[in-house]
């Protein structure tokens, strides 16, 4: 379901069967010649068109303006967009905010930029981790007032959370392609693995002609893609997010 979509009595539904809210979040940003600057944006929301076939989930309006940093490429007439991280997590907390008021709580970020470190983080995916927290915070304080932790009512705090009934489990932020699915597919910016997964999941993104040894030597490998591959890489991370979502 697209959550723009959605009418109140299907929102009570989903929030009764606590049906999981998926956040596409993703760049603009400069990936050779011959592939589109939404990339990593399209990585995620295509994949979720595929994944709302098998899977009753929520997909929220795509997040495109991330911390894309110009590491790069400079962004004339390239096409990258980068938005500091700061800005970002502002916008996100009162998106996660609103989102934990109307009654979600089983929300997930999706990310693809920049995720090869991702337990240490990088900036769009750390202002979207500090976001959920942030919210988290804010909404247990206002719903409960200050103090809310230390009541009584709390003392089984730690033994819920070991049983899974933790509140800072509501909003949680996942790389698209873990550690896993890497060591089974190529991780790369606009080389043999991102040009094979968009050729698979967005072929309009992809114009194998105007790829050039211009730019740069993060796309060498990119001549070397297929469609075939871009669906092992597509298959990989539709079982991943089954198994997340699931879990």
């Amino acid at each position: 379901m697209r959550y723009e979509l959605m009418l109140p009595h299907q929102i009570r539904k989903a929030i009764e069967t606590n049906v999981p809210v998926l956040l596409p979040i993703g760049v603009l940003e400069y990936h050779g010649e011959h592939m589109a600057v939404g990339m990593d944006t399209l990585a995620v929301t295509r994949i979720f068109d595929r994944l709302e076939k098998d899977m009753d989930v929520i997909v929220l309006p795509p997040f495109a303006y991330g911390a894309a940093s110009y590491a790069v490429a400079p962004p004339e007439a390239k096409g990258s967009v980068h938005v500091d991280a700061k800005k970002i997590s502002a916008i996100a907390e009162d998106v996660f905010f609103g989102l934990l008021r109307v009654g979600f709580r089983n929300i997930h970020g999706f990310v693809h930029h920049q995720t090869e470190n991702f337990n240490a983080g990088m900036p769009t995916d750390l202002a979207f981790k500090f976001a959920g927290r942030e919210a988290i915070f804010r909404f247990l304080e206002a719903e409960h007032g200050e103090g809310w932790w230390g009541r009584n009512e709390m003392r089984d705090y730690y033994a819920d959370h070991r049983a899974g009934a933790d509140p800072f489990n509501w909003i949680r932020i996942h790389p698209l392609m873990t550690s896993e699915i890497t060591a089974q597919y190529p991780f790369d910016h606009a080389g043999i693995g991102e040009t094979s997964l968009m050729m698979a999941l967005a072929p309009e993104a992809v114009d194998m002609q105007r790829l050039s040894d211009n730019s740069g030597w993060f796309t060498e490998t990119a001549s070397q893609a297929t469609a075939e591959l871009g669906e092992k890489g597509a298959a990989l991370i539709l079982a991943h997010l089954r198994e997340v979502l699931r879990g």
